[in-house]
């Protein structure tokens, strides 16, 4: 965005649009409710408030500011069509938008994007073109299509409507949570960051915002610590809804002023957010969507911000999505029980004589560790002109305690497992 158009969308009147933005989306986007967790509270030692965006329609807060673009834009407008770039969700927000007020969409999606997302999109009535590796080769392509064509160019984030649209999270927080305290926001483009931290500091500034954003997304990090937008080299994150290598330079501009502070969460994080959801709350949510999740327990240790702050802290984590698919979703649930000593893999030699499986299998069975999957292979043995065979065992623990418990079993039986995983 131009700098003379940045200064020109922050001379707005913030209060009477974000307030706008919420009158066009009534009846449109859902007002989610606000979800205690009690296992994020007992595991932080605060209290935590969920913000479901991912129960939103099209599964995604991204409806918000997709549907108060559109809904802004005049007959004339609507009528040259409309084209965006996304990884998926604002693609879906604004096919649906689109749909709503009978304009014709043009979605440029990364060719990395999920086929679910891409399917979904494609369900709305959108025209769908994979473009790209990254969001910034669809968007690069997608600039392109809308001047050659004269398409209306409706940003993912770097645009005031659309921000203002995902804004409406804000306000809706601060009425349903008036002892509110903190506000936790993923960070990609930086629209909804923008937009919440927009509305929190504008009709209740002591409540603190933070920002998280995935290890290998690191472009918010560097552009705050240059005070301006710095594109990232390189961006590595199974959190595709958050993998934005140039944050956008009003969403910048925005978060510069009002952003309190900013955590970065590791990729297991990300992924044993996932399994918590679905484990404790029945909820589905994609990586971008439990970044905000995996923050919280570091809030206290890498945020001087939130430590120095006195008194309770009544936290309002939002969950940007759930748009994942079901490969997706059994991946992250074998790497989260891994990760947490519910499975575990080890691999032993034994004597290639009768009796040597059942043997292993009875101290699997006293330990109460449930076998999952057993490879017999004589030719992976070190020693191939011996008479020896190599077991791989994969088994169903309940923990680190219990994995201890079942190596020292096999130890103690004269076997010497070496753990895999």
């Amino acid at each position: 965005m131009k700098q003379e158009d940045v200064v020109k969308a922050l001379q707005h009147d913030h209060a009477t649009e974000l307030k706008k933005a919420a009158q066009r989306l009534k009846g449109t986007a859902r007002h989610t409710c606000i979800m205690p967790s009690p296992a994020l509270s007992e595991a932080t030692g605060h209290e935590i408030l969920l913000k479901p965006e991912n129960l939103q329609v099209t599964g995604s807060f991204k409806i918000r500011g997709a549907y108060n673009k559109i809904a802004s834009l005049s007959d004339e407008e609507l009528a040259k069509g409309i084209v965006t770039a996304s990884a998926g969700n604002h693609a879906q927000g604004v096919a649906y938008a689109a749909r709503e007020r009978h304009a014709k969409a043009t979605i440029v999606m990364p060719e990395s994007t999920p086929p679910l997302k891409v399917d979904a999109t494609k369900s709305y009535g959108a025209n769908v073109v994979l473009h790209g590796n990254l969001f910034d080769d669809a968007a690069e392509y997608a600039s392109k299509l809308s001047e050659r064509d004269g398409l209306v160019y409706v940003h993912p984030f770097d645009d005031y409507e659309v921000l203002c649209g995902q804004g409406t999270i804000g306000l809706e927080i601060l009425e349903d949570v008036p002892n509110v305290t903190d506000v936790v926001v993923p960070l990609g483009g930086g629209g909804l960051g923008a937009g919440v931290a927009l509305a929190i500091k504008t009709f209740k500034p002591e409540v603190r915002v933070i920002g998280a954003i995935p290890e290998g997304s690191p472009a918010f990090k560097n552009s705050f610590a240059a005070g301006t937008v710095v594109p990232a080299d390189k961006v590595v994150t199974s959190a595709e809804g958050v993998a934005v290598g140039h944050p956008g330079d009003l969403t910048f501009a925005i978060l510069n002023e009002y952003l309190d502070d900013l955590i970065t969460v590791s990729e297991r994080d990300i992924n044993e957010m996932i399994l918590l959801m679905m484990e404790k709350h029945k909820l589905v949510v994609e990586a971008a969507g439990a970044v905000s999740l995996a923050a919280l327990e570091h809030l206290s240790l890498r945020s001087r911000v939130f430590a120095a702050a006195k008194g309770k802290h009544v936290i309002v984590p939002i969950i940007s999505g759930g748009n994942i698919d079901t490969v997706t979703i059994g991946a992250v649930i074998q790497k989260g029980m891994i990760a947490r000593g519910r499975i575990m893999n080890f691999e032993v030699e034994l004597p290639d004589t009768p009796g040597q499986l059942v043997k292993v299998a009875q101290v699997l069975a006293d330990a109460r560790a449930n076998v999952i999957e057993l490879n017999h292979d004589q030719f992976k043995a070190s020693g191939h002109y011996t008479d020896s065979v190599s077991l791989g065992v994969t088994v169903e623990t309940n923990g680190p305690d219990h994995i201890a418990q079942v190596l020292k079993s096999l130890k103690d039986a004269g076997f010497d497992p070496k753990r895999i995983y």
